[in-house]
């Protein structure tokens, strides 16, 4: 699972590895620069599995996401912390097909921020999640036309890395965003 007290992986603007800090260090004040990724799963009917995080989350608790978001480990690469995290937090598995990453910044308020170089994937799977009630606090299929009205109506609900990744799937990624999508 995810602890406060993990190593992560400080990057710079390249994602270049500068050395390893905590989580919870890595998420304090602004934030530290991290690696992170972000992925996209959905089903044979081409809808988004979105998940409600937990209560208990120090950041955006409550808030509706991405399937799942997460960081690689300290000596942990990228392909393998994708899969393990999807198995321990959503309960599923997937092909995932990487696609870009981006650097963003976002506050929480006096509790923290994202400051993630965060690479993003789609994928599609069969299987009926199982959520980590530790990490997830609901979770629905939803189809691509109702997350555009949904955010449009109700865009306080959904974490701001989620909305940022969403608006670029929709317009530079469309086509690949169709595939998965339907």
């Amino acid at each position: 699972m995810s602890f406060d007290d993990e190593e992560l992986i400080l990057v710079d603007d390249e994602d270049r590895e500068l050395g390893h800090l905590s989580k919870a260090r890595c998420h304090e004040g602004s934030g530290v620069l991290h690696r992170a990724f972000s992925l996209f799963v959905f089903n044979r009917n081409g809808e988004l599995l979105l998940q409600q995080r937990a209560e208990g989350k120090r950041l955006w608790p409550l808030y509706w996401s991405n399937s799942c978001c997460s960081h690689p480990r300290r000596g942990e690469p990228m392909a393998e912390a994708i899969h393990r995290r999807l198995w321990q937090e959503v309960g599923i598995e997937a092909p995932l097909a990487y696609l870009y990453k981006f650097r963003y910044q976002a506050q929480y308020g006096s509790s923290g921020a994202e400051h993630e170089l965060c690479w993003v994937y789609l994928g599609v799977t069969d299987d009926t999640p199982r959520p980590n009630r530790q990490e997830i606090a609901d979770w629905c299929w939803i189809s691509p036309a109702e997350l555009d009205a949904a955010l449009a109506t109700r865009p306080e609900h959904y974490t701001p890395w989620f909305k940022m990744e969403w608006t670029r799937l929709r317009s530079e990624f469309a086509e690949e965003l169709q595939r998965y999508s339907r």
